[in-house]
């Protein structure tokens, strides 16, 4: 081979290794999943069911509702938010 070659063929796999090197994602540290809502209660009525849950870190109340349906379906669930005081 030439010395040009090689010179040429060096500085093509020099720049592929360091465009890999670039081209690699980074490493991410993990995501924290704690919990941000705890639960503070439930309670039922007839066919209804509701769960109350707080945000410490907010001040924020959730609270929400399901009611049965027929049979042993359920017809649907509603939330609603609060902040409290």
């Amino acid at each position: 081979m030439k010395p040009n070659t090689v010179r040429v063929l060096g500085v093509t796999v020099l720049t592929a290794v360091g465009l890999a090197a670039v081209a690699q994602p980074t490493v991410k540290p993990q995501i924290q999943a704690a919990p941000s809502y705890i639960p503070i209660g439930v309670a039922t009525s007839g066919n209804a069911s509701t769960a109350w849950f707080h945000n410490p870190s907010s001040g924020m109340v959730l609270a929400c509702q399901s009611a049965a349906g027929t049979g042993a379906t359920l017809s649907g669930i509603q939330c609603v938010t609060a902040r409290l005081p």
